[in-house]
């Protein structure tokens, strides 16, 4: 790997916002970012990669290429909650074991935004459809994770149902947006997409140094407690991230030669979720503790993704 490429990711802006979010922490300091804008600003993110992408995906000819790409997509986001859960019900209980799964199945908004940025960075083109991949490989973990608790857990939730899971997965915030904005992208006529170009375009690298200083805080504030749970949970969130993309980055030059399609496997294949699975998580499965799982995914994995994950995967990417 070429350790410019590292540097370069490592002094980052959006990365050094990060860390700055954790040692605004370590010393005490009382910056926050307020919950209300917290929130609208991950909605901006989701909005405006989900409508660019849109636009990118109406000047795409749809082909057998991409539904290769789409079919593996969902391949890859069932298989990982089935193998990573039965190594960690070694170490958890059934429901925790199935959350922390649904969180490595699924996949991070916010790191696949983050890989955008430096794909652009990298000169790499981004096509629309990779986000339609993206969001629509958000579900089928949650749905997995949900089920292996329900089959391996013997107490089932009153109500807990297949379709209940399915419809909760697929109504989840996230999920609509930035399916929505895809869609809408996609409709939009080009010259008027243009006059709200200045707001999905050229505030996001801004908005997501705000998010991920956000970010940085919420993961500082959580890792005390989440170190009571001993050394597993670390590594597991630090090494099955990297294994995983480092795979998806090498098999999916099955299905695509194009360096930027596979880059963006690998880091959804990498990625853990904190949004859309605790949420549904939080309703489905009160027994998960969210201590365990998300400091597991915002903590350790995302930090590691953006800092070693990133060039590890466009690296391997370009092997092909």
């Amino acid at each position: 790997m070429n350790p410019e490429l590292l540097l370069e990711n490592l002094t980052n802006p959006a990365l050094l916002f990060f860390i700055l979010g954790v040692v605004a922490i370590g010393l005490k300091s009382d910056l926050e970012i307020p919950a209300q804008t917290s929130r609208f600003i991950s909605m901006y993110l989701l909005l405006s990669i989900g409508f660019r992408g849109g636009q990118e995906l109406a000047h795409e000819n749809l082909n057998a290429d991409i539904l290769y790409l789409l079919i593996f997509g969902l391949v890859v986001a069932a298989s990982i909650p089935c193998c990573t859960f039965f190594i960690l019900k070694r170490k958890f209980n059934v429901f925790d074991a199935g959350a922390v799964a649904a969180a490595y199945g699924s996949v991070s908004a916010v790191t696949f935004v983050t890989a955008a940025a430096y794909m652009e960075a990298e000169q790499l083109t981004l096509h629309g459809y990779m986000i339609a991949i993206m969001a629509i490989m958000e579900s089928p973990a949650i749905v997995i994770g949900l089920l292996l608790i329900s089959w391996y857990g013997h107490s089932r939730k009153p109500g807990f149902e297949t379709v209940f899971v399915v419809r909760h997965a697929m109504t989840n915030a996230s999920v609509v947006l930035i399916l929505g904005s895809l869609f809408i992208g996609y409709l939009a006529d080009a010259k008027q997409a243009q006059g709200i170009k200045p707001f999905t375009n050229d505030l996001f690298k801004g908005f997501l140094a705000i998010f991920l200083l956000d970010m940085g805080i919420a993961s500082a504030r959580k890792l005390k407690a989440f170190f009571s749970y001993g050394w597993f949970p670390v590594v597991f969130a630090a090494i099955i991230p990297l294994v995983n993309g480092t795979l998806v980055s090498l098999l999916s030059s099955i299905v695509t030669d194009d360096i930027g399609n596979r880059f963006v496997l690998g880091v959804l294949a990498a990625s853990a979720s904190y949004i859309a699975v605790p949420a549904a998580m939080k309703v489905a499965v009160p027994k998960a503790d969210p201590g365990l799982y998300l400091p597991m995914a915002l903590a350790i994995t995302f930090p590691v993704n953006i800092t070693l994950g990133l060039p590890i995967y466009l690296y391997l990417a370009r092997l092909a």
